[in-house]
């Protein structure tokens, strides 16, 4: 099993992105591209920060009305997006689980 963290890597197009694994090595929280290390280190922060407010969490359903969601900063901004899941039960785990580990995951840079 491993321990909870984000990982960050480059992509195929050059920009940085992060990924919050859960504790079973899944992974729970996905960000956007970011074109500076400056902005992956803030979007963690923003998740970190943001992570355990309920109020910042958007439920959604995708064109294939399957459940995910959305962690968004303060600002309404969007910081993070999950994967798919087969159920809200399962999306509601997600949530739980990202309030539980995001604050003090650490950080895995394998760029």
């Amino acid at each position: 099993m491993d321990n909870p963290k984000y990982v960050v890597e480059k992509g195929q197009d050059g920009r940085f992105y992060f990924r919050l694994q859960a504790e079973n090595g899944e992974p729970i929280l996905s960000s956007e591209g970011y074109e500076l290390k400056a902005g992956w280190e803030n979007g963690i922060e923003s998740v970190k920060e943001n992570a355990p407010l309920a109020g910042r969490y958007q439920r959604k359903t995708s064109v294939n009305s399957k459940p995910f969601f959305i962690l968004n900063a303060a600002s309404g901004e969007q910081i993070g997006k999950s994967e798919i899941y087969e159920s809200k039960a399962s999306r509601e785990s997600g949530i739980l689980a990202v309030k539980r580990v995001a604050p003090a995951a650490p950080i895995e840079d394998t760029t």
